[in-house]
């Protein structure tokens, strides 16, 4: 029976255990980093609350680190589960795509046809003319919301191919036009015609 507690012992103390410290550091590591996200985008209600459990989870892991300083696998897990922390984190922000961009497309070739579609599609421009270092370039800009970038990127390569894009995150833009999306559209395209009929 004492070999069985021993083995449980160890089992736990050798990887039970790092693996819990490694988990917290993975959790508290990605809530670290979008309540970053959040802090940037203003979102200053849920920013707090996020650090509030980040904090809460680090001191979990810390204190079993204070409690078993002779486990270097305790070590190992800490470090681990931060790299990995960032690691997931990003993944997490990026999926959630929040915030506005500004994307600017500067073009030598004519704009017209890509200026067209956007405008169709619902995209607010500002249009200027530009001179580059080989010469007349136009210059586009529209403030999207971030998780349109890849189709508004596709549209860019179908019209204008070898347009140079340069990409801002925004803090804030008012009264900004954004286009619909795919699923908003289809509700206003089905309710033009219905108006229509």
């Amino acid at each position: 029976m004492d070999s069985v507690a021993v083995h449980q012992s160890e089992l736990f103390r050798w990887v039970i255990l790092p693996m819990l410290i490694f988990s917290a550091r993975v959790v508290d590591v990605s809530i670290g980093t979008l309540r970053i996200m959040f802090l940037a985008r203003s979102r200053r209600l849920l920013a707090p609350l996020l650090g509030f459990f980040e904090v809460m989870i680090w001191l979990l892991a810390i204190s079993q680190i204070f409690k078993h300083l002779d486990n270097v696998m305790c070590y190992l897990a800490y470090g681990g589960g931060y790299a990995m922390g960032s690691f997931v984190g990003i993944y997490i922000e990026g999926k959630l795509a929040l915030g506005m961009q500004v994307v600017r497309i500067i073009t030598r070739k004519d704009a017209s046809a890509l200026i067209a579609h956007l405008k169709a599609e619902g995209y607010g421009l500002t249009v200027l003319n530009g001179e580059g270092v080989t010469g007349p370039v136009k210059v586009v800009f529209t403030v999207i919301q971030r998780k349109r970038l890849p189709e508004l990127s596709e549209i860019i390569r179908q019209f204008n191919p070898g347009a140079f894009l340069s990409i801002e995150d925004v803090r804030l833009a008012e009264e900004a036009k954004f286009p619909p999306y795919p699923e908003e559209k289809a509700i206003l395209d089905r309710g033009t015609s219905a108006t229509k009929a």
